[in-house]
């Protein structure tokens, strides 16, 4: 990739994360140019887009979240014929041809780093040329490097590609090779905050004194739901997100668990398991993260005090990600913090330490012979489990500006 090409920007998809991240990179000016696919014509033409860019009803005015109250207008420059406008001094290109990642033609464009916010090419084995299209025809089209705003999707048994990785910036942003990545997944928001929370408390007390450990999501809804109750999809198999998101609280999955080994292998030793609940506000979610520690007789009793303060000196320590909150927040509290991929709610941390009694005879890895000699033992070990709050704004705060420094510091690391 050429100094030019550094500097532009292609975006596939202007939803809800595709047009924040215009939004991020508008105000953050490290790409000079930023050409935005958006495959199909829009409204009346290219004043719909516009009226579409400068307003959001979760984040209010994108003058008003660049500059602030006093701002102005932000977009000039339009041209109608070539797509054109600027935003805040940003070149913005907009295409509405091409829908196949394969037909976009980003060389054209001069656009070497993608980011794919449809949510549609998530199996990084498909070919450039599959006609329901893939995240590699970006790749054929001209682009040196792709970001995909949501966890890859493999078909069952099948392995990554060698030149794709998942990261979370943070955590594991260094095992993006700019020699050998070529298609990067930037995980999904829930596992943005999950690692964050995570990964201070394997750094403190190890893998080994980790028991167990499960999460559940209280999430804000997104555009895969309903707003009010309609008939399913052919085949489709979760009834609950045809049900109208407007009055419901909707219980569905998420892929947070499996994703997390990506970004923290040692995740592989501990069994996990992660839930999700879907509410109706637009933005702003919580964790409940629930960890089993066993206690160690010769190391400082685990509790609410201890854990509060690995996520307080994590929080002053490192690229800021991690923040530390003794405030009584509710959720709206959370919404446009900067760069916070986990506000860790403090307030609310608690632990219960208590005995648990194993019948010696069950314990895995015991040779059979000592099995029957200790058949009617029984140990006792002290467990404390440990309950944690973690916000994070799903959409631009914890994700979009995280995937923001992702798109810039691939984009310096490139030659």
């Amino acid at each position: 990739m050429n100094t030019d090409n550094k500097k532009i920007l292609g975006i596939n998809g202007l939803g809800r994360i595709g047009k924040l991240t215009l939004w991020h990179h508008a105000g953050r000016k490290f790409f000079t140019d930023i050409v935005i696919n958006v495959g199909r014509e829009v409204g009346a033409g290219l004043s719909d887009i516009i009226h579409y860019i400068e307003r959001d009803s979760t984040y209010g005015r994108l003058a008003a979240y660049l500059n602030g109250y006093q701002s102005s207008n932000v977009i000039t420059d339009v041209d109608e014929a070539r797509g054109a406008l600027t935003v805040n001094g940003v070149r913005v290109k907009i295409l509405r041809e091409h829908r196949n990642p394969k037909d976009i033609q980003w060389a054209d464009h001069g656009a070497g780093m993608v980011v794919d916010t449809t949510g549609r090419f998530l199996d990084p084995n498909l070919p450039a040329d599959d006609p329901a299209g893939s995240i590699r025809g970006h790749l054929a089209a001209g682009a040196t490097r792709v970001i995909a705003s949501a966890p890859f999707k493999l078909k069952q048994g099948a392995s990554m590609p060698e030149d794709c990785v998942t990261t979370v910036m943070g955590i594991n942003d260094k095992d993006y090779d700019p020699v050998r990545h070529a298609v990067i997944s930037n995980a999904s928001c829930t596992t943005t905050c999950l690692a964050h929370m995570i990964k201070p408390l394997l750094d403190y007390f190890g893998v080994e004194r980790v028991l167990s450990a499960s999460m559940a999501t209280v999430h804000a809804a997104t555009g895969s739901q309903q707003v009010l109750d309609r008939l399913p999809k052919t085949q489709a198999k979760d009834l609950r997100k045809n049900r109208s998101i407007m009055n419901n609280i909707i219980l569905t999955t998420t892929g947070a668990a499996k994703t997390l080994q990506l970004v923290i292998p040692e995740m592989g030793a501990i069994g996990f398991i992660a839930e999700s609940v879907r509410i109706p506000t637009a933005t702003g979610s919580l964790i409940i993260l629930v960890v089993n520690f066993q206690e160690v007789s010769d190391s400082k009793p685990i509790r609410r005090d201890l854990i509060n303060d690995i996520y307080r000196n994590g929080s002053k320590t490192g690229d800021g990600y991690l923040v530390y909150s003794e405030d009584q927040n509710v959720s709206a509290d959370i919404i446009g913090t900067p760069k916070a991929a986990a506000v860790i709610e403090g307030h609310e941390t608690h632990t219960r330490t208590g005995a648990i009694n194993i019948n010696l005879a069950h314990l895995q890895g015991i040779d059979k012979a000592v099995k029957e000699s200790v058949q009617d033992l029984v140990g006792s070990i002290q467990v404390t489990q440990a309950v944690i709050y973690g916000w994070y704004d799903n959409e631009m705060a914890s994700y979009v500006n995280l995937m923001g420094d992702r798109t810039v510091s691939i984009a310096e690391s490139l030659a």
